[in-house]
C-alpha cells in the first residue's frame, strides 16, 4: 500500500472511475434486499480494527431530476449522520455531493431502518476541524485519500428531518 504522501499511478484513470461506479450499483440491490444484513458494514475481516458502518443515500440529480442511490461510509454523530465525499481521492468531487448541494432533501437507509429522511449540509471549517479525526478514526484511508489530491474532501452532516 502507498504511503499517505504517494499518491497511486492509474488514480485518474477512467477505468478507476468506473469501478466505483459499478461497484456501488451492484451494492445497492443486496443491501435493500437483504435490509442492510448483506452491505452495511466495510472491511470486515482479519487485518481490520473495526469494521466501518455503510449507509445508502437516495439524491436527487441536479441536472436530470432523476433519483440516484449512493452507497456511502458514514460516521454517528447523536442523531445525525455524517459522510466524506472524498471519491477515493480522486481529483473532483463525486457527482452525489454537487446532487446534494442542489437539492439537500434526501433519504437514507441504514441496516433496518429504510427511508429515513435527512437535510445535507456541507460543514463549516471549524465543524469540519472537529470532525475529521473521528472520520480518520473511523476510516484510516480518508487522511491517505485527501493526501492525493488537492481539493479539500467535503464533509457533509445529514441532519434528521422530523
Amino acid at each position: 500500500m502507498p504511503d499517505a504522501k504517494e499518491r497511486p499511478a492509474g488514480l485518474d484513470s477512467p477505468v478507476v472511475s468506473k469501478i466505483i461506479k459499478y461497484g456501488a450499483r451492484a451494492h445497492v440491490p443486496v443491501f435493500r434486499l437483504t435490509n442492510g444484513r448483506i452491505g452495511s458494514k466495510w472491511r470486515i475481516g482479519a487485518g481490520w480494527k473495526k469494521p466501518v458502518p455503510v449507509l445508502l443515500l437516495d439524491h436527487l440529480g441536479r441536472k436530470s431530476g432523476k433519483t440516484f442511490t449512493t452507497p456511502l461510509l458514514y460516521l454517528e454523530d447523536g442523531e445525525r449522520l455524517v459522510v466524506v465525499g472524498s471519491q477515493g481521492g480522486l481529483p473532483k468531487h463525486p457527482q452525489w455531493f454537487h446532487n446534494l448541494v442542489a437539492h439537500p432533501e434526501a433519504t437514507v437507509s441504514l441496516r433496518g431502518e429504510r427511508e429515513r429522511r435527512v437535510r445535507a449540509r456541507v460543514a463549516d471549517p471549524a465543524e469540519r476541524a472537529a470532525l475529521w479525526p473521528r472520520l480518520v478514526d473511523l476510516y484510516a484511508d480518508f487522511e491517505s485519500y485527501q493526501s492525493w489530491t488537492d481539493r479539500e474532501i467535503p464533509v457533509v452532516v445529514l441532519d434528521p428531518v422530523r
